[in-house]
């Protein structure tokens, strides 16, 4: 299990000169923090503080951690810290995605924690219908909500979470990593503080590091379900998720920073998993035209695990592959 991030000590010493703070709000008086991790979207951060200060309330704060910016995202905040005082504001040194969330996560006081991305939005009245959710279930570890998708091309799909049954680690580990039968995103599902400082994001993993999270919490305590949709999510080409340097290293990472999260009884499913995360390379390597690569890919998926490999769409690439030599 990775080392929990500790709430307290000297990390308030730790903001740079300028910082914005609130520090009358106390623990037990916040019930939602809502955490904006943000670098280089000055020119789209205003529609994401907008959307959240607009349905503020006294049991909500709202935190960004400006993770080393290099465009005007400093004097946005500082423009808006100046005009809404509720903003708390944290620069930091760039150290990444992962760290900026776990920064955001230690300097938080709510009972939940909503990790909003800067390039997305709040719809209207989300937070009122989260609050609704936990307060009928506080039991909750995750509280997953629909999402409206928005693509480079003005496109828009409204998603809608699947329902989680409540069953064993395992199976639910199985249907969320191997299956794909459970989606969570950021920006429109809340998550309980105490279990993300038990399993911080990843900081090692630039990309896919959230997946390490959502797996724990995902065995760790029930999840709720909102079919309303919370949140705006704006889909970019230059996501980090297209990037593919060190895409093997990578993926190795990953499947040690999941597993090393998840309890004893879902360990069985590793290698299964990363057989999966081998065919995910092997599939990006053979659209790129890359066949010698996806060959060498698709070779480790089946030496890892030969059922996951002769999964029925992994085999007919296999096989078209194959026919090209």
């Amino acid at each position: 299990m990775p080392a929990s991030i500790q709430s307290g000590g000297n990390e308030r010493n730790s903001r740079a000169p300028g910082t914005a703070s609130n520090d009358r709000i106390r623990p037990g008086q916040v019930l939602i923090s809502v955490i904006i991790p943000a670098y280089n979207y000055a020119h789209l951060l205003p529609r994401a503080l907008d959307s959240v200060l607009v349905q503020m309330a006294a049991d909500v704060e709202l935190i960004v951690v400006n993770d080393g910016s290099t465009d005007a995202t400093h004097e946005v905040l500082a423009e808006y810290a100046i005009r809404h005082p509720q903003l708390r504001v944290i620069n930091q040194a760039n150290a990444g995605a992962a760290a900026a969330r776990n920064q955001g996560i230690r300097e938080s006081h709510g009972s939940y924690a909503l990790l909003l991305d800067a390039d997305d939005e709040l719809l209207p009245d989300a937070l009122a219908k989260l609050r609704a959710v936990v307060a009928t279930d506080p039991t909750a570890g995750m509280v997953l909500g629909a999402q409206i998708t928005v693509y480079p091309d003005g496109r828009e799909r409204l998603r809608l979470p699947t329902a989680v049954p409540r069953t064993s680690p395992l199976r639910l580990a199985k249907r969320y990593l191997l299956e794909k039968r459970v989606s969570i995103s950021h920006s429109c599902s809340l998550f309980r503080r105490d279990l993300l400082l038990q399993r911080p994001y990843p900081e090692n993993l630039r990309g896919g590091e959230d997946v390490a999270v959502f797996a724990f919490l995902l065995v760790s305590a029930p999840v709720a379900i909102v079919r309303a949709p919370l949140a705006r999510i704006h889909k970019h080409a230059d996501s980090l998720r297209h990037s593919r340097d060190d895409e093997e290293q990578r993926a190795v990472a990953m499947v040690s920073e999941v597993f090393g999260g998840l309890p004893t009884e879902c360990q069985p499913l590793r290698r299964r998993y990363e057989a999966q995360r081998f065919l995910s390379l092997f599939r990006v390597a053979l659209l790129a035209g890359e066949r010698a690569t996806a060959g060498r890919y698709y070779r480790c998926a089946f030496r890892l695990s030969p059922l996951q490999s002769l999964r029925g769409r992994h085999l007919r690439k296999a096989i078209r592959l194959l026919k090209w030599r």
